[in-house]
């Protein structure tokens, strides 16, 4: 019987992160400057929330109001992530077989999960990890393993 496909094999390893003490401004431009969509937010190695991009856009006030550039800014620099962070976010660990992860992703509607192992964030698991995953099977059903060659 075949081996199931762990996380590990899928999940990238390189997660950018920011602190919980940090504003809703840096979460912003991190996403902005990497182009994430999901940034875990982290108390040393353990995560303790993670932020989107649609959460941001949800939480900047809109352009059409009436608010000055300096109120609109001063929202960024002065908001905690703390206080907007999805906290608690499911998560998954290294040995999870992929085919729970795939059932959480799209059961609960997620655009990602993240991956912690005793404790500490390890990596992140994406919708586009997956799509890469099922890129790779419809090419070669016989070796899907991450080669993860960029689509």
């Amino acid at each position: 019987m075949p081996q199931p496909y762990l996380v590990r094999d899928f999940m990238s390893a390189m997660v950018t992160t920011v602190p919980s003490t940090a504003r809703l401004l840096e979460a912003a431009l991190t996403l902005r400057r990497t182009s994430f969509r999901h940034l875990p937010i982290v108390e040393g190695d353990k995560l303790v929330g993670i932020i989107t991009d649609r959460d941001i856009q949800r939480f900047a006030p809109s352009l059409l109001s009436k608010i000055s550039q300096e109120e609109y800014n001063a929202i960024f620099e002065n908001t905690p992530l703390a206080k907007v962070m999805t906290r608690n976010p499911l998560t998954v660990e290294p040995s999870t077989p992929v085919q729970d992860a795939v059932e959480m992703l799209h059961g609960r509607k997620l655009g990602c999960l993240p991956v912690v192992e005793n404790g500490a964030l390890v990596g992140i698991l994406t919708i586009t990890d997956m799509l890469r995953l099922l890129y790779n099977l419809l090419q070669d059903p016989s070796h899907p393993k991450p080669g993860l060659e960029s689509i």
